[in-house]
């Protein structure tokens, strides 16, 4: 076909019209796509019953590393109560796809796949990448990075079959002892917070995930976990809105799609007694649909937790945050008693039957958005290998690079000297770490040494400060070597001051592989030469710190909670080598 110079124009911006209009189509967020009539919605509410439609709310709880039983008993719960989705916990990604595959071929309307994965993947499933944790993001100053990483997550999700992330959490951290949120959270400063998990849920958005900003109005600033009670926010009113609250309201501006609520008692909000922010009308539909105009899906914490069920319990608490406004409950005690139940409230009208299939609605119009209006059965060839690609991997590198703060800077102290004779000390681990053999590689003339956590006979101690002196520089790893890292280190108080005695020598170097707030149980750390603060114990971050110690990386992170007068939130120095 020969196009003459006359129509090619006019045909050239046709076609970038139409291109346009099917990107922006494409792009468009979920609460903007619910201003639109969906054919596919309505088609299949119509075709589900008053029970099915209750069910759609529900999202039970899924483990990939249990039995068949198990598998067997969730299928069953599927085929027989319709429920709307399902939320994956601990497993493997081959197991959890095979799970997936068997699971929406047997319901009746597409299942929507959670998980918690505010640090990706890895935070529930084994040979699947873990991003650092967002304290350590909250430490990055290039916040493009972090909507990188966004769609890096959403990549990885959507080769799972999953279509929602319960993350970002936008907590404010501003409570040092908090036993639930600490590293999970971006910091204890709200801008920070709300610029951070905006790129992070921006990324996530832009590669088709729903995210769940977490936990609404706030937890960031208790001292009760939750799981075992309910916490209570004792703040003003004014107090709340301008530091909980300003993160998701920011988030909602940049619209998120999905908030998940806290269970808290928060007696300037909703003065009922013991009443959870989950069962509150005047928080949930008052204040987060109608005064901060929230549009999305609107996600419980899990139902059966004791910060809800202590109080309401034997499923009324699942009756009453739906009344409350909720769209969406997660891991009820016990779905098929709570659709019961709701099913009897519509029907005494203590909740409204058209306000609540409103909800059904939008549910599954988060499902089409999300693309589950055609299901595709997960490919598991390939899959680890899928979800471990070099390019996430280099990128969980600059992330730790990134992070990596430096927070004393003494221009006293003697410049590094890869051919002096160099004591390599590793304080919690008894095994060679990462940071040690990456040290060695450099530091030819060097010996290892190493210090238990729980060490509290003097001795062995002592005779460690007498042997160090006969190194011309020591270099110090702190590991926290549990699992998560606590704002406190579990060290015997002896290690505790051997770590200040080792600060107080000029030719020292520490860097703490542990949560930021730990420092402030190490008095007298703050004397160091050099101190780096890596956040986490992960191979990562113990790389960036040798890159750091050996010149080839200079810090850029910034502290992002405050810990103590020495280290007040923003701390950083750059130590010229």
């Amino acid at each position: 076909m020969i196009i003459c110079k006359k129509t090619f124009k006019p045909a050239l911006i046709i076609l970038l019209c139409i291109s346009y209009q099917i990107a922006t189509a494409q792009k468009q967020s979920f609460v903007h796509s619910l201003d639109q009539q969906n054919h596919w919605v309505d088609s299949v509410f119509k075709r589900l019953s008053k029970k099915q439609k209750i069910a759609q709310l529900f999202m039970v709880r899924v483990y990939s590393s249990q039995t068949q039983a198990f598998d067997d008993s969730i299928a069953h719960l599927i085929k027989k109560e319709k429920i709307g989705g399902i939320v994956f916990f601990q497993g493997g990604p081959v197991r959890q796809a095979q799970f997936t595959n068997r699971y929406q071929k047997i319901s009746k309307v597409p299942l929507l796949i959670s998980i918690d994965g505010e640090w990706g993947l890895g935070m529930r499933l084994d040979s699947t990448i873990s991003y650092p944790y967002q304290m350590t993001l909250g430490a990055v100053q290039d916040n493009t990075l972090l909507f990188k990483m966004g769609q890096f997550v959403a990549r990885d999700f959507k080769r799972l079959g999953l279509q929602m992330n319960f993350g970002p959490d936008m907590d404010v951290n501003n409570n040092p002892n908090n036993p639930v949120i600490g590293f999970r959270s971006f910091g204890d400063n709200k801008y920070n917070v709300a610029a951070k998990g905006i790129a992070y849920m921006q990324g996530m958005q832009d590669g088709g995930i729903l995210t769940t900003a977490k936990h609404f109005p706030g937890h960031g600033d208790t001292d009760v976990d939750s799981h075992y009670d309910l916490p209570q926010l004792p703040f003003t009113r004014q107090r709340l809105d301008s530091l909980e609250e300003y993160p998701f309201r920011e988030a909602i501006k940049a619209g998120l799609s999905g908030v998940m609520v806290a269970h808290m008692n928060i007696p300037a909000l909703d003065s009922t007694q013991h009443l959870p922010s989950t069962l509150s009308k005047p928080i949930i539909t008052g204040i987060l649909k109608d005064s901060l105009g929230f549009k999305g899906l609107v996600v419980s914490d899990a139902m059966g937790m004791k910060g809800v069920v202590k109080y309401f319990p034997n499923g009324e608490a699942d009756v009453r945050a739906l009344m409350a406004g909720m769209d969406i409950l997660e891991l009820s005690e016990n779905s098929k008693r709570a659709i019961k139940m709701v099913k009897r409230a519509v029907r005494k009208k203590q909740i409204d039957k058209e306000e609540l299939f409103a909800r059904v609605k939008k549910v599954l119009a988060a499902k089409y958005w999300a693309g589950l209006n055609h299901v595709e059965p997960i490919e598991t060839n390939n899959l680890i290998a899928d979800l471990n690609k070099p390019d996430a991997k280099a990128l969980v590198q600059q992330l730790t690079d990134s992070a990596l703060t430096q927070l004393t800077n003494n221009p006293g102290r003697p410049a590094i000297d890869f051919g002096k004779k160099t004591a390599l000390v590793s304080i919690g681990p008894t095994d060679t770490t990462v940071y040690q053999r990456e040290l060695q590689k450099q530091f030819t003339d060097s010996k290892l040494f190493f210090v238990a956590k729980n060490t509290s006979n003097t001795p062995p101690l002592d005779s460690l400060l007498s042997q160090l002196k006969g190194y011309d520089q020591v270099i110090i790893g702190v590991h926290d070597t549990r699992l998560r890292p606590a704002a406190k280190l579990d060290f015997s108080s002896n290690v505790k001051l051997l770590v200040a005695e080792l600060a107080a020598q000029p030719n020292s170097t520490i860097s703490v592989f542990a949560n930021p707030y730990t420092i402030a149980g190490l008095p007298g750390i703050e004397k160091c030469g050099m101190l780096l603060m890596g956040y986490q114990k992960s191979d990562e971050m113990q790389r960036s710190a040798v890159k750091a110690i050996c010149g080839q990386l200079k810090p850029a992170g910034k502290l992002p909670v405050n810990v103590s007068v020495f280290f007040p939130s923003g701390t950083a120095h750059v130590y010229d080598q």
